[in-house]
């Protein structure tokens, strides 16, 4: 079989089965990605392929560059990292379980030699070849997440005790809930089973948090924990804190979670990458990301906390985006037993089944995957719109799942009457899945297509460690690269004989007197003695004399202000340059300028008080007076005339720009997703005019077969009647019974007879046209769709970048100050041979 050409916004997902002859059709399935954020479940027991097909229906969002959070409690869905696209013997070979080629009697590589060939074949069969597995690799940015270990990437969840970035009063509700997920997390954590309503741990630790929030500030489990010794808040209702809560019962209380802060386990929650949804979901190019959260290697209660905290973080995000109709991320929970169950109220609960209720209006999609339907939540059942439904074992599994999914079609407004759904459910068997779609017309039935992905089973810590392996090192490269950084410019090593004495050379012990107008200041010292010592010692070099030294140069401040009418952009920009002096008697040229990247706010009046008392180069007359200092500041205003710029991304297409506060990162993702909006919104459009002519024809087409049946039925009937007639005819002749009236009887029923032959002819030719004209039409349904999704398939690349330039009285000019930068002059020797090096000291 061979798979239609790639289109962004469809999912292939396998082909349709005939369940009446239990054969699979030549007929792929497609699914619409924007069905997504009605969301979806999906039930089957062991052996049902669930996996495959839901590994699937991760490679297709991930080819589609939808950004996907998977929570997976037993480490199936990590095998989406064992893709490979070459499907050799020897990529197989070390994900083999020893155990499986035990069992069929052959040797690692023998049974690796055969996963790879049954690989290759299965993928054959439904036409994927290795450009698309190849196109996966580079579209999809996957990273295992591993709370509370190092295996794969950590997790710091004390991002999850910030203040979320609402607005306290607007979003009051919302923060509350979201408070009291967290506080009951951290209480199930601790091993405290408490009702929200009733608990006075949870009361009193929802009152923190909301003192906390409520003002904008972070907190953190010290900070939580001194709070609990000593609340913020002086009543409780209408008692007072120590009638409420006693003091000796505080401390108790505030000892459990201090265990839990001190416990040597508990710090690799304390550790990593933070819980941000934003980061989870993009990396820093705005780049799709697909974050799986591997909770195997956890208890109940832990797994339990952070699923909480994960969903809270989810939901605050999620109701932070712009409402769409678009699929805009996914979250795809593998096994959901115990997180949504019927009775029970969990932390996890209430949060899932908000996203649940709200995250489709933000384009937000769920997919639930569960092998035990009767553990879950019959209204989180009935909040999906996509159901998919595999072999199940128990009977009770069948009847729930069948309620289940008869109250969602009545609910979408739809009937279950004319369909045998428990027949349907009972005949199904391995990789064959009834698929209801409430924006589908009919229930299809389809076997599920061969995943890209190696489904190997769930993966261990350690094998979690190796695949993870490779991206950990390069993010440990890169702290321990952190070394300071040293200008070519100002870093000059020069051969000397002995050491020299920098008075000599001219150096002042204080700065030199200037006039009072002639404004100065001091560059903080951000690289002490022994960090600029380092940065130049090998192992053979011994460090003789270090002197700290200032040399002055000239800081213009200015604020250039750029604005664009048209797309209402004012943008306030602050340029603060620093020009070096040379020593020659020239005028300072700002073209030799680069720009000051620290703040302000950092400058200092007085130079830094060392040890051995700092030194001063003399100010070059060319800069030491107010009225060269008045004429620089001049050529300082002109030079950002005709220099300062500010970029502005822009999108013609798409009529959308960065806005100055905007990253780049955010503007990245604004453009994906109006990309994707846009694409759904014209390919929605162009379905709607196709529909119409397409409905149109199939009506003539169903007019025309009607008729042929008809046709058919006359000319059956008419050669009856002839064969009847000349019958009579010939027995008439033999009989003696000659008669002009029957012979012309005859003659009239062959004419009629031929003419419902034609009308038959008629017919067909009729209905060979339709369905021809029918495929032209889809073909050219399907040419225009290419065309538009390939046009909105890489949109960033046609942004551009428009340059704004400032008028004159756009431009307020502060000062133009000298600033004095500070210096280490270091002599070392390293044998015989002597060296000075100057090292800037302020910038690391």
């Amino acid at each position: 079989m061979k798979v239609p050409a790639e289109k962004l916004g469809s999912f292939f997902l396998g082909r349709e089965f005939d369940i009446s002859t239990g054969k699979t059709l030549d007929i792929p399935l497609h699914y619409d990605a924007r069905d997504l954020t009605t969301h979806a479940v999906c039930v089957g027991m062991t052996g049902s392929g669930k996996t495959g097909l839901c590994v699937g229906l991760l490679e297709e969002a991930a080819l589609d560059n939808v950004p996907t959070i998977m929570i997976d409690p037993k480490g199936d869905i990590t095998n989406l990292l064992l893709q490979f696209p070459d499907l050799a013997t020897n990529d197989f070979k070390p994900w083999i379980n020893p155990d499986d080629a035990r069992r069929k009697d052959m040797t690692l590589e023998e049974y690796a030699e055969a996963t790879a060939q049954k690989w290759k074949n299965g993928l054959a069969e439904c036409g994927i070849d290795s450009e698309r597995m190849r196109a996966l690799s580079e579209a999809a940015e996957y990273t295992i997440y591993t709370p509370g270990s190092n295996a794969g990437v950590q997790l710091n969840i004390l991002g999850s005790l910030a203040a979320p970035r609402l607005d306290f009063t607007a979003d009051r509700e919302a923060v509350l809930e979201r408070i009291n997920g967290t506080v009951n997390a951290l209480l199930g954590l601790a091993g405290i089973d408490a009702d929200r309503m009733k608990s006075r741990e949870a009361i009193l630790l929802s009152g923190i948090f909301e003192h906390f929030w409520k003002e904008g500030r972070n907190l953190d489990l010290g900070t939580l924990i001194l709070s609990i010794q000593n609340p913020p808040m002086r009543q409780m209702g209408v008692f007072d804190i120590e009638t409420f809560f006693p003091q000796q019962d505080r401390f108790e209380l505030s000892l459990l979670f201090n265990n839990l802060l001190a416990s040597p386990g508990f710090q690799g929650w304390l550790e990593g990458d933070p819980l941000d949804i934003e980061s989870l979901l993009y990396n820093g190019k705005g780049k799709p990301r697909q974050s799986i959260f591997y909770l195997a290697h956890l208890s109940e209660s832990e797994r339990m906390f952070f699923v909480t905290l994960l969903l809270e973080n989810i939901l605050t995000w999620t109701r932070s985006q712009p409402g769409t109709t678009s699929l805009r991320a996914l979250l795809y929970f593998d096994e959901v037993f115990g997180f949504l169950p019927p009775v029970a109220e969990p932390p996890s609960k209430r949060p899932l089944m908000t996203m649940l209720k709200q995250a489709r209006a933000f384009g937000v999609g769920c997919v639930l995957v569960t092998q035990n339907p009767v553990d879950i939540d019959y209204k989180g059942l009935t909040n999906a719109g996509t159901w998919f439904i595999g072999k199940l074992q128990a009977e009770r599994d069948k009847t729930r799942v069948l309620e289940g999914l008869k109250n969602a079609i009545s609910e979408a407004g739809g009937s279950s009457s004319a369909i045998d759904y428990d027949e349907i459910v009972t005949r199904l068997g391995s990789r064959v899945f009834l698929m209801h779609n409430v924006h589908e017309k009919n229930p299809v039935v389809f076997h599920t297509r061969w995943a890209m992905s190696y489904l190997r089973g769930p993966l261990t810590k350690p094998q979690v460690k190796v695949l993870m392996e490779a991206r950990t090192k390069r993010a440990a490269s890169l702290e321990t690269d952190k070394t300071p950084a040293i200008s070519d410019q100002l870093k000059k090593e020069t051969s000397r004989p002995a050491v020299t004495d920098p008075l000599k050379e001219g150096y002042l012990q204080s700065p030199p007197s200037l006039e009072p107008s002639i404004s100065q200041v001091f560059l903080p010292l951000l690289l002490n003695r022994d960090e600029a010592l380092r940065s130049i010692e090998g192992s053979n070099t011994i460090s003789t004399a270090v002197s700290l030294v200032y040399r002055p140069a000239l800081l213009g401040l200015a604020d250039v202000h750029f604005v664009d009418k048209r797309r209402g952009i004012t943008d306030k920009s602050e340029k603060n340059y620093l020009l070096f002096l040379s020593d020659a008697a020239t005028t300072p040229d700002w073209d030799d300028a680069e720009e000051l990247d620290i703040g302000i706010t950092s400058l200092e009046r007085e130079p830094v008080s060392d040890s051995h008392s700092p030194l001063f180069a003399p100010v070059s007359a060319t800069v030491n007076s107010k009225n060269k200092i008045r004429s620089l500041s001049r050529a300082f205003e002109d030079w950002l005339y005709y220099n300062a710029r500010s970029s502005v991304a822009v999108h013609d297409d798409l009529n959308l720009f960065q806005h100055p506060a905007e990253a780049e990162k955010e503007f990245m993702i604004r453009i994906s997703h109006t990309a994707r909006e846009e694409r759904d919104r014209k390919i929605g459009t162009l379905e709607k005019k196709f529909e119409i002519r397409i409905d149109r024809l199939e009506k003539k087409l169903r007019k025309e077969q009607r008729e042929l049946a008809e046709d058919e039925m006359e000319h059956e009937n008419r050669k009856r009647q002839e064969l009847a007639s000349i019958g009579e005819t010939v027995l008439g002749f033999f009989m003696g019974r000659r008669s002009t009236s029957r012979i012309g009887t005859a003659l009239n029923k062959r004419r009629m007879t031929a003419k419902a032959k034609a009308d038959i002819e008629e017919s067909l030719e009729e209905i060979d046209d339709l369905e021809k004209d029918i495929r032209e039409l889809e073909e050219e349904l399907e040419a225009e769709a290419e065309t538009i999704t390939s046009h909105w398939e890489n949109a960033a690349d046609s942004i551009r970048y428009q340059e704004l330039s400032p008028r004159r009285t756009d431009i307020s000019l502060h000062s133009v100050s000298i600033a004095w930068l500070p210096f280490w002059e270091c002599t070392t020797e390293n044998g015989a041979v002597q060296k000075k090096t100057v090292v800037e000291a302020f910038r690391k």
